[in-house]
C-alpha cells in the first residue's frame, strides 16, 4: 500500500481551513463551497483543530445555537490526531476505523500539508486492486502456461 504523500499527490486544491475565532457559518460555507465534510482550524499557521459537518449539526443545530454567533472554537475537535506524509495509507485506515473519524490532517515538520480522508484511502485501495487484477490478467493471458 502507498503512503500518505502519494495519496495527497492525487488530490487537487489547497487546504480548506478557517480560524478558531471564525463563526460556524463560515466553516459551513467553506464546506459547501469546496464540497468537503470537514475543515481544518488553523491559527497563525498552526493547526489547532478540525470541525466537521457532524460537529456543526450536533453541537450547534441540536442545541438550537446560532451558527452566525457561535465560534468554531466552541465546536471543533481541538488538537486532532495527525499523520505524516510517510505514513502508510493502510495504517491511516486502521487508525480512522479504530478511532471513529474520517479525516486526518497531514503535518510535515509541523506544517499542514493536506488532509487524508477515508474516501481517499478507499480510492487508493481500489486503484491497487485494479493494478493487481491487471497484473494477474497479464500473467494468465500472456505469461502463464499455454500462453
Amino acid at each position: 500500500m502507498t503512503t500518505v504523500r502519494s495519496g495527497l499527490a492525487q488530490k487537487s486544491g489547497a487546504v480548506i481551513h478557517v480560524r478558531s475565532g471564525d463563526m460556524v457559518v463560515d466553516a459551513l460555507r467553506q464546506m459547501r463551497d469546496n464540497r468537503v465534510r470537514s475543515v481544518l482550524v488553523i491559527d497563525d499557521g498552526v493547526l489547532v483543530g478540525i470541525v466537521t459537518q457532524g460537529d456543526c449539526a450536533i453541537k450547534v443545530l441540536l442545541p438550537g445555537l446560532d451558527a452566525k454567533q457561535t465560534p468554531v472554537s466552541q465546536v471543533m475537535t481541538a488538537n486532532p490526531v495527525t499523520v505524516k506524509p510517510d505514513h502508510r495509507l493502510d495504517s491511516c485506515m486502521a487508525l480512522m476505523s479504530q478511532r471513529g473519524f474520517r479525516h486526518l490532517p497531514v503535518l510535515d515538520d509541523g506544517k499542514v500539508v493536506g488532509v487524508i480522508s477515508i474516501g481517499d484511502v478507499v480510492k487508493n485501495i481500489i486503484m491497487d486492486l485494479e493494478h493487481n487484477v491487471d497484473d494477474l490478467m497479464g500473467y494468465i493471458m500472456k505469461d502463464g502456461p499455454g500462453g
